[in-house]
């Protein structure tokens, strides 16, 4: 088999199906990235996927290349694992990469193949690319198109590919699921869901899917708003509704909100595609999801500037966290640099720690300055801001911390913090969502 596009989806997509026995080409076009591959080493940090690529490297079966001739060679089935950006002048999702891909695939397939398209894509897509191949390709109808969508979560990828909680393919005709099928057989073996639906139906379930949590995480952060306006703390509030089996407190998380690769462009590009299907009132309720989580963000930066008693200039504010979550070094669409940026623009100095993401925050803020140990950008702030929740921020001493600094105030955007460790070490500590800690702690 061959996958197209060997960026986070692609990479660990070939690694795992070659550690499932099958002979695996990678393709990309972009040669840096396939000469680190080659050498089995990402582009990205990724838990566990050093460690898979390696083993599949060490087996044969898995190797990389830049030519799609070699590709269409070597293929009887094609997975399509390119990337979906949202495009710069809009929030549709660009798909440019998805149809130069198959644009460039499709003459070279001589002989019966399965193309499988895992990409995020607008409904609608596959239908157009399934007519894309059907036109370009020698082989003509026999060559065949499903989708197959991701749920990769970043942290948990090679989890979420080796052992899903389950497996969708949208088909035209069931025969060709069954080929996809053969393709996962030592997962499904385990008793996966396999869920077989229309080409439609596929290409939404990735995008409903992330609506809802978006919506999740956004209603739960609303009611961190109506927290902070009454008094009432939003994390017994999760906690009490969270037992509901209906509800259930996982991304009942309130705090900074979502960020990253997926989730935002997402639900823009699921709007988008209702309004060209001239149904948005149909999502029109996901553009307040986006706003509250937006809203979360200026909040956290009205926070940091009360606790550095109204005037941030020339203050030094410390920022744990650059990824926009833990266990990633993915800064796309980070609110935790969003945070940091505003409050620069303040004429604050801040000085950001993240235990991954640093080398690509330098590259894209390098108005910032940046510290390879949180004790060093803690040294001597007046306010440090808890922005995304890695455990290395939980292990830290707050008794140390509070030695470091100018002025022990901080701030948890993240609600994961040992609250009353750090209050027991004289931290005057803030919470989104939460009556003010330290004057509880006085009461």
């Amino acid at each position: 088999m061959t996958v197209i596009g060997c960026g986070y989806l692609g990479a660990v997509h070939a690694a795992a199906m070659a550690t499932l026995g099958h002979d695996v080409v990678g393709l990309d076009t972009d040669e840096s990235r396939i000469a680190l591959l080659v050498q089995g080493r990402t582009p990205f940090y990724e838990p566990g996927l050093d460690e898979l690529l390696a083993e599949s490297l060490a087996t044969g079966r898995l190797r990389f290349t830049t030519s799609y001739a070699e590709a269409a060679e070597h293929g009887e089935v094609h997975f399509l694992c390119v990337g979906t950006p949202q495009r710069p002048d809009s929030n549709a999702a660009d798909l440019t990469a998805v149809f130069a891909a198959v644009g460039s695939l499709a003459p070279l397939l001589e002989r019966p193949c399965l193309v499988v398209g895992k990409s995020t894509v607008p409904v609608g897509t596959a239908e157009v690319l399934r007519e894309q191949l059907a036109a370009t390709a020698p082989a003509g109808s026999d060559v065949r198109l499903v989708w197959n969508p991701e749920f990769l979560r970043e942290g948990f990828a090679v989890r979420d590919t080796l052992e899903p909680d389950r497996l969708v393919v949208g088909a035209d005709d069931p025969a060709h699921a069954e080929e996809l099928a053969a393709v996962y057989a030592p997962i499904l073996e385990r008793g996966t869901p396999w869920l077989v639906v229309d080409l439609a139906t596929a290409q939404l379930v990735k995008s409903a899917a992330n609506a809802f949590l978006a919506t999740k995480i956004s209603f739960i952060n609303a009611m961190a708003e109506l927290c902070e306006a009454t008094g009432a703390d939003v994390v017994a509030l999760a906690d009490a509704i969270g037992h509901d089996a209906r509800i259930g407190r996982r991304f009942l998380g309130a705090g900074l909100g979502f960020g990253g690769g997926c989730l935002p462009k997402d639900l823009r590009g699921f709007m988008a595609r209702a309004e060209e299907l001239e149904v948005p009132e149909a999502l029109a309720f996901l553009s307040d999801v986006d706003d509250i989580n937006l809203r979360r963000r200026r909040h956290a930066v009205d926070v940091a500037v009360e606790l550095l008693d109204g005037d941030p200039a020339g203050k030094h504010v410390a920022v744990l966290g650059a990824a926009f979550k833990p266990d990633s070094d993915d800064i796309r669409d980070s609110p935790a640099l969003d945070v940091a940026d505003a409050l620069h623009d303040l004429g604050a100095h801040v000085v950001v720690h993240d235990p991954r993401a640093l080398d690509n925050a330098r590259r894209t803020r390098p108005e910032l300055t940046y510290a390879d140990d949180p004790l060093d950008a803690v040294r001597g702030a007046h306010v440090v801001l808890h922005l995304t929740e890695w455990a290395d921020y939980r292990a830290l001493d707050p008794v140390e911390l509070a030695g470091l600094v100018a002025v022990p105030r901080a701030l948890d955007a993240r609600n994961s913090l040992d609250a009353p460790r750090w209050l027991a070490a004289g931290w005057d500590l803030r919470a989104l969502g939460r009556p003010r800690l330290s004057d509880q702690v006085r009461a």
